[in-house]
């Protein structure tokens, strides 16, 4: 790029074409380094796609995830939303079709399906996360290679391997048999099997093992980024309980873009200042 003399320039008009020179950069790394691999194609597209299946979470959930990556990604993406209901959902959102044989976590083998309509990299994200900050390098890491979260159990068991499949990052069509092979034997899979992260973890570490991304980018919120005691209320329910202690002085580290609400509690059920702000708020 040819060099910019800012000296006509205020501060605010330089820092935003220095803003738009960085994406521009940044888009042209991406393309250039998906060509060497062979998985970039002018058609191809980037998107986020998120899935929402029955009623444990509800438009909120995708509506605001639309919003917090808006917010923090400067690569240029659609958002789509593979599910079953699509009220209230965002008009700027793509919706497809879930099918209707598949339930609860086994429903994310399909977002590896090559039937699905996209062409390109696709960046999945569950639900019940919070983006942190710009997540533009989720898309630029490890161009052509499919990555995903070394699982939350490490805050316990730092040796630990499997994967986390709250945030992956892939090629479409590049992991179709992790979707065809569960298919064929999906009975078998699920009695095998925890959830789908185990079983995405056994199709693929011994054939097509994950690039993980850095621990520090991706942060269980309960387990790495809070530091008060992760104990519950009396008298939850499963799946709406709240923490016993509020954090008010929980912050993702500088490095950390997306923070993770596996288990419970989930956002709309953690007082802690930090996600009042950037998720009840948002």
């Amino acid at each position: 790029m040819a060099k910019i003399d800012k000296s006509n320039l205020t501060k605010e008009e330089w820092h935003k074409l220095r803003e738009e020179r960085k994406k521009e950069k940044d888009a042209n790394q991406l393309r250039k380094a998906m060509s060497k691999s062979g998985t970039f194609s002018k058609d191809a597209k980037n998107y986020i796609l998120c899935l929402k299946h029955g009623t444990k979470y509800n438009c909120d959930y995708v509506n605001k995830l639309y919003k917090g990556v808006s917010k923090n990604c400067t690569i240029p993406f659609e958002f789509v939303c593979l599910t079953e209901d699509a009220r209230g959902i965002h008009e700027d959102i793509k919706i497809l079709p879930l099918p209707d044989n598949l339930e609860g976590w086994w429903c994310k083998p399909y977002i590896f399906s090559n039937d699905l309509p996209l062409n390109g990299t696709i960046l999945y994200m569950d639900l019940d996360v919070i983006i942190a900050d710009n997540i533009d390098k989720l898309f630029t890491w490890q161009p052509g290679r499919w990555c995903t979260v070394r699982d939350f159990t490490r805050a316990m068991q730092p040796r630990w391997q499997k994967y986390n499949s709250s945030i992956v990052r892939f090629e479409k069509g590049d992991l179709d048999f992790v979707w065809t092979d569960f298919d064929k034997d999906r009975k078998s899979i699920q009695r095998r099997y925890f959830g789908d992260q185990d079983w995405l973890y056994a199709a693929t570490h011994q054939v097509k093992g994950a690039m993980l991304y850095p621990d520090s980018w991706i942060q269980s919120w309960k387990w790495e980024v809070r530091t008060e005691p992760r104990n519950f209320r009396p008298g939850g329910i499963r799946g709406a309980r709240k923490l016993a202690r509020v954090d008010n002085n929980a912050r993702p580290r500088v490095e950390c873009c997306v923070t993770v609400f596996h288990g419970d509690p989930n956002p709309e059920h953690c007082e802690d200042k930090w996600v009042v702000d950037n998720w009840h708020k948002l």
